[in-house]
């Protein structure tokens, strides 16, 4: 983190620390700034003082605000990206696209060989650690540990309600067409600048075939069944 001004600086110097002096007389959350602490008691209170001026929506925090503005009024995406056309809303987005670039995963599991490129998504991994099953089918209620795993049972268990949208270039099938385009961008869409395998010298501009290819290089079976011998990559 670089900064041309000294007190941003600093504020940012807090987010490494521990120090947490800011304690919430509602509840035992502590943070390491007022500004933080502030925010937090507005969501018990009811107050959101960031008023849009295009509408009645209010928020607790002026980033709230802005983001709002850019994602209903003006539309405007700041942040662009310097290897490919992508832009973005958000910093946060904009930085987790840049690593489907460099293939960056800052995010790894401390149980398993899996790291991901955004804080979400190895949360979301983690649920298969724990066991936790947060997704519910609205069908049958059956529940489920991942969204993808849910999606998949309602396609197969309960198909004939629901439409299907398959990925003309892989064999995924999606019950909405806006999550059909989601897949085709993410996974199928051009890249001007290569995505290279650190392992050998194969290099890709389709992040699916790059996936694929990565397969291979699988050699350490991390997860043991705990009931027999069997081991597995996945």
């Amino acid at each position: 983190f670089t900064s041309v001004k000294l007190w941003s600086l600093r504020r940012h110097l807090k987010t490494h620390s521990d120090d947490k002096r800011h304690v919430c007389h509602l509840c035992p959350k502590a943070f390491r700034t007022a500004a933080l602490l502030h925010n937090h008691v507005n969501t018990h209170t009811g107050n959101k003082p960031h008023k849009c001026s295009e509408c009645d929506t209010a928020f607790v925090t002026r980033g709230e605000l802005s983001r709002h503005r850019r994602y209903k009024h003006t539309l405007e995406k700041p942040f662009k990206c310097t290897i490919c056309e992508y832009s973005s809303v958000e910093a946060s987005k904009m930085r987790r696209h840049v690593r489907s670039h460099t293939g960056e995963r800052p995010y790894p599991c401390h149980l398993c060989s899996y790291a991901s490129r955004d804080a979400y998504k190895l949360k979301r991994h983690m649920l298969t650690h724990t066991g936790e099953k947060r997704y519910e089918c609205y069908v049958c209620q059956a529940r489920f540990t991942q969204s993808g795993t849910m999606k998949i049972h309602v396609l197969q268990k309960h198909g004939e309600n629901v439409p299907k949208h398959q990925c003309p270039h892989c064999s995924t099938f999606l019950s909405r067409k806006s999550d059909l385009g989601v897949h085709l961008r993410n996974l199928h869409s051009y890249m001007e600048e290569a995505v290279k395998c650190r392992d050998c010298e194969a290099a890709f501009h389709e992040r699916y075939a790059f996936l694929q290819h990565r397969k291979t290089h699988r050699s350490d079976k991390s997860f043991r069944c705990a009931q027999c011998s069997c081991t597995c990559n996945q």
